[in-house]
């Protein structure tokens, strides 16, 4: 027994390791791309009849609080009102179809040409919403933003005049955040995500791998779409499905990462839950569809195969975490029980590595988003530490959805609720959205809690400390998770 409990947690601190080096190497991506200057061929707006048509689609379903908000933004974007059309693909269910049905008519009203599409069922979910609007969408360009985002009013400048290579078919912009500074939650959810679309976007695209459209705060060509297949609705993830069919058939990706577009965080657990689980159940699920794909492409280069595959894989790192934790304290008792495995833990110890490698990757995009110094280094520490502890306390979670998505089992696509809260001052109890029940996941994470407090009390039982900020940073993790889950229930 004590064999298996070795290798499993070996193989899964190996895993770990490998994602770390492939984060390094993406540093160094990173830290090359900004020594090159932009020299891509862009589309000359002073000219007229360079000005391309193209097509808004706002994906809505149940979007009461925030759609108005939404649809006063658009209305600002600047752009030839005789080249832009508006799709509203409204799958909505609730009340909020008719404010948007008078919002809609408002804006025609005062001359944009924008259509307000109700489907008569869900099929597909947000995909099938889509791939019905392209049928009759005017524009060459699809620009798509849910429903919690307020992009810039030069948003279609910004990112339209890139087509001009007609290599290009996507541009995706980073994403921003209203309410950063809300919550611990909103932090974390902002720490990750700024390293997602710093770190990771910025160096897989500078070097030359595939990347994905996030869903949202972008633009396809219309010709990419149809050309990779159109928006497929078998997987939670449509848009990293059809981000890499596009880029499997040769199209290019383009990442803007100085161009931001705005939007909400989740700020009670709950939503982000469930928008954690559809990230990672779909990401498994995209493992499953594409991995031969990618591995068979003969035009990929083999390096660009081993980042797309370690791409996929990115939500399955929350198992392997997962099941360190788990095993990390039967571990601490074979060591201490078991002394011809003293070299053994002695080679483990080199796996810390995993953590430095994180902690310095983290720091670039942490500098590039609230700038550097000591002052925000040691805020820095104290966010790391804090996203560590949160991620580990989102483990059990989220390695459910990867386990579901690697198996097979199909699950309806939930929409993250929104909420329209811009101050701390504002209470977000009232979201009739909000999933109230208490789930036996939540239970499970409260007796984690607890087991990881054994941790602590075992480290110091057996006088061995090595693993004691480990176990403190799992309790502190599963404990935040696990209150914030019963404050959201209540």
């Amino acid at each position: 027994m004590e064999v298996v409990v070795i290798l499993i947690y070996s193989v899964s601190l190996f895993l770990i390791f490998t994602y770390s080096l492939m984060q390094l190497n993406l540093l160094f991506n990173y830290l090359k791309s900004k020594r090159k200057n932009d020299s891509s061929p862009t589309f000359d707006f002073n000219n007229p009849d360079e000005i391309p048509v193209v097509t808004i689609q706002l994906p809505l379903f149940n979007e009461l609080y925030v759609v108005e908000r939404l649809l006063d933004r658009i209305a600002t974007i600047d752009y030839p009102k005789d080249k832009l059309e508006i799709q509203v693909l409204d799958d909505s269910t609730d009340e909020s179809v008719e404010i948007t049905a008078k919002k809609v008519h408002k804006l025609k009203e005062l001359g944009f040409d924008i259509s307000h599409i109700c489907r008569v069922d869900r099929v597909g979910f947000k995909a099938g919403a889509l791939k019905e609007g392209l049928e009759i969408a005017k524009g060459d360009y699809i620009a798509i933003f849910d429903a919690d985002f307020l992009p810039e009013k030069d948003f279609l400048y910004q990112t339209i005049p890139f087509f001009k290579d007609e290599n290009i078919g996507v541009v995706q912009t980073r994403w921003g955040h209203l309410n950063r500074d809300y919550s611990t939650l909103t932090k974390i959810q902002a720490f990750a995500l700024d390293a997602h679309f710093t770190l990771e976007q910025v160096g897989r695209n500078i070097g030359g791998h595939f990347i994905n459209f996030n869903g949202t705060a972008g633009v396809w060509r219309k010709e990419c779409i149809l050309d990779a297949g159109n928006w497929e609705g078998d997987t939670l993830t449509e848009d990293l499905d059809l981000s890499y069919r596009a880029q499997l058939k040769g199209w290019k990706f383009k990442f803007l990462e100085n161009v931001v577009s705005p939007a909400e965080l989740p700020m009670v657990i709950s939503a982000a839950k469930s928008q954690q689980f559809r990230w990672n159940k779909g990401g498994a699920e995209n493992f499953k569809k594409m991995k031969w794909r990618v591995l068979t492409c003969k035009k990929t280069p083999l390096k660009t195969k081993i980042h797309g595959i370690l791409h996929l894989l990115n939500s399955s790192m929350f198992v392997n975490v997962f099941i360190v934790g788990l095993l990390s304290i039967p571990m601490l008792y074979i060591k201490s029980s078991s002394p011809e495995y003293r070299n053994y833990f002695l080679a483990t110890s080199f796996f810390i590595l995993s953590t430095i490698l994180f902690f310095v990757s983290y720091w670039f995009t942490f500098k590039k988003v609230n700038g550097g110094g000591i002052k925000n280094f040691c805020k820095y520490i104290a966010h790391f530490f804090t996203f560590f502890s949160v991620a580990i306390g989102f483990s059990f979670h989220n390695s459910i959805a990867v386990i579901e998505g690697h198996l097979g089992k199909k699950s309806a696509f939930i929409r993250t609720p929104k909420f329209n809260v811009n101050s701390i001052k504002d209470s977000w109890k009232g979201n009739k959205y909000l999933t109230k029940k208490l789930s036996l996941s939540v239970i499970i994470e409260g007796l984690l809690m607890l087991y990881f407090l054994f941790g602590i009390f075992s480290a110091f039982k057996l006088m061995d400390f090595g693993l004691l900020p480990f176990y403190l940073m799992s309790f502190l993790g599963f404990g935040f998770v696990f209150i914030n889950s019963l404050r959201t229930a209540s």
